[in-house]
């Protein structure tokens, strides 16, 4: 059974609100999910950025086939709101990595991102024409991508500024069809041995992913700001971006 829609909270942006119940919703049906263990302070932050309330809330969950499982909502104030999202697959399993990210102000989303980054060079033939079975949005204004992002980032990646609530709509039925491709291989992979050289080579691309999101700046000096510098490190380095155990 289906849990029941989250109701919207007061002031969400519809489009977070949105994308949050699609990512609910495509991993109810994946095999063996169980929550992740997570230290309390960790799960639901609180904290305060130039006078504003800061808070910051963490969904994990991992399962066969995907090493965890992370959805991550924040809000500052009545202005800034962010919707993050990674699954992150098991080496042992030819899986990319799923990823979106929103940035929504007063003025309306900012920036929005959707990919399946590969973990071993290419992404699978069978996935990428699954991708390729819906058509790409004409999205106008498209963003490019931080020097650190073009090293991980598949040539399937969505990078825009949503113009309009149309185009709001149309970015969220594209991480919809991505979520959906992303589960169904999810539920078909098989895994190689931890020992094997696919295994080996997904472990080292995934540490490199990690590596390179590490890099983005404007992430650390927001937390530093809000709280300080060595939680900031904590929090990017176990649960935005934890490096993968070794095989």
């Amino acid at each position: 059974m289906q849990p029941k829609p989250l109701a919207q909270p007061p002031g969400q942006h519809p489009l977070v609100h949105a994308l949050a119940a699609s990512i609910r919703s495509a991993w109810q049906g994946l095999p063996g999910l169980e929550i992740l263990p997570c230290d309390d302070d960790l799960r639901f932050i609180k904290g305060k950025l130039d006078g504003e309330g800061l808070t910051i809330g963490n969904e994990l969950f991992r399962c066969v086939g995907l090493r965890k499982l992370h959805l991550e909502v924040a809000r500052l104030g009545n202005g800034l709101q962010i919707l993050h999202c990674v699954w992150f697959p098991d080496p042992c399993y030819d899986l990319p990595i799923f990823g979106a990210d929103i940035v929504a102000g007063p003025a309306g989303i900012s920036a929005a991102i959707v990919d399946l980054s590969p973990t071993s060079g290419a992404l699978p033939e069978q996935l990428l024409n699954r991708l390729e079975a819906k058509p790409w949005p004409a999205f106008r204004q498209v963003r490019d991508l931080p020097a650190w992002g073009s090293a991980i980032f598949s040539s399937k990646v969505c990078f825009i500024r949503p113009d309009g609530v149309e185009e709001e709509t149309a970015f969220h039925d594209l991480v919809s069809h991505y979520l959906q491709v992303m589960a169904t291989s999810v539920i078909e992979a098989t895994p190689d041995p931890s020992t094997a050289l696919t295994t080996v080579r997904r472990y080292e691309g995934q540490l490199n992913y990690c590596l390179q999101q590490k890099r983005n700046d404007k992430t650390r000096r927001v937390l530093e700001k809000a709280f300080d510098s060595a939680w900031a490190d904590r929090y990017i380095d176990l649960l935005l971006f934890d490096n993968p155990p070794e095989p």
